[in-house]
């Protein structure tokens, strides 16, 4: 028997595509807006959020039976805010310049509804090891919308992937800039990562009809 049964496997892989927490359950929008600009940005929130809630799922999972339920929000804030504080001194620490760009939207991760509603929905009610395994597939689910919307926002909209000019020089005008391409500077404003998103929930359902809800 592998490490994963396929029980186990569906909590990571399910997230990553029919039960996505950004095109599937619309949540953690925000930050898909805010940071997706540069996919070095987009990659580090995703790792960001995936040690948050990788562990926060943990502990509570391990919490579940001393924490009375009327405290149980409260708990759970302290938790993730907690873990939010490490993840945000870790980035200071080793990649400064980057945590200034991220600077306000690092701390929003508390109030990610991502991390509250698997805290609430599955840590509370399973063990340590499938409360991992559901935090980092989610985690997983998310950061990958991330990615993808920041890799098509800085390609079209700067030209570059982790700043490294892949498309050519817009002012010397090689590459593609030759051939009188333009970078899409609307690429950059919020608004266009919503409408990237849009674009994959709408290829998402239009290669999964079950996934199309009736009015």
């Amino acid at each position: 028997m592998g490490l994963l049964s396929k029980k186990d496997s569906k909590l990571i892989l399910d997230p990553l595509a029919d039960d996505n927490p950004i095109t599937i359950q619309v949540l953690g929008i925000c930050s898909a807006l805010a940071i997706t600009a540069q996919l070095k940005a987009s990659l580090v929130m995703a790792l960001s959020v995936m040690a948050v809630l990788g562990i926060g799922n943990v502990v509570i999972s391990l919490m579940r039976n001393i924490i009375p339920s009327k405290i149980r929000i409260i708990v759970q804030l302290i938790v993730v805010a907690a873990l939010v504080i490490i993840v945000d001194q870790v980035l200071k620490a080793f990649a400064y310049e980057l945590s200034k760009e991220l600077s306000v939207f690092i701390g929003l991760i508390i109030t990610n509804c991502i991390i509250m509603g698997r805290f609430e929905a599955f840590a509370l009610g399973n063990g340590p090891w499938r409360s991992f395994l559901d935090g980092i597939g989610n985690a997983a689910g998310y950061g990958l919308i991330l990615i993808i919307v920041g890799f098509f926002r800085e390609l079209l909209g700067s030209g570059t992937l982790f700043g490294i000019k892949v498309l050519g020089d817009p002012i010397e005008k090689t590459g593609l800039y030759a051939l009188g391409y333009e970078n899409n500077g609307f690429m950059l404003l919020p608004p266009m990562a919503l409408i990237v998103v849009g674009i994959i929930i709408w290829v998402q359902r239009s290669r999964n009809k079950a996934l199309i809800e009736e009015n």
